[in-house]
């Protein structure tokens, strides 16, 4: 088998590490190789692929009714504000 030596690891890391290691009955070099396993079993579960984060936020589009139609909705439902309009216009 082969040995694997890390060095420098922050003081929290290690704390965190322990602790996590001691509530699932390991040593810490067991829980880091549990670690290790689980993240090369399938890394696309640990990286933020930006792509699916996406489509998983906007989901579908789920209506019934057409685009032409949603537009419509979407505009009726608008206020007309004159808050913008002034009885001395400058610009067209």
């Amino acid at each position: 088998m082969a040995i694997l030596q890390v060095r420098d690891i922050d003081d929290r890391l290690y704390s965190s590490l322990k602790a996590i290691a001691k509530s699932e009955n390991r040593s810490i070099s067991q829980e880091v190789i549990s670690i290790i396993e689980k993240y090369l079993s399938n890394p696309a579960i640990y990286k933020n692929n930006p792509t699916r984060e996406f489509i998983a936020l906007s989901g579908a589009w789920d209506d019934e009714r057409s685009a032409d139609e949603i537009i419509d909705s979407i505009k009726k439902s608008r206020n007309n504000s004159k808050r913008f309009k002034s009885e001395n216009v400058i610009f067209d």
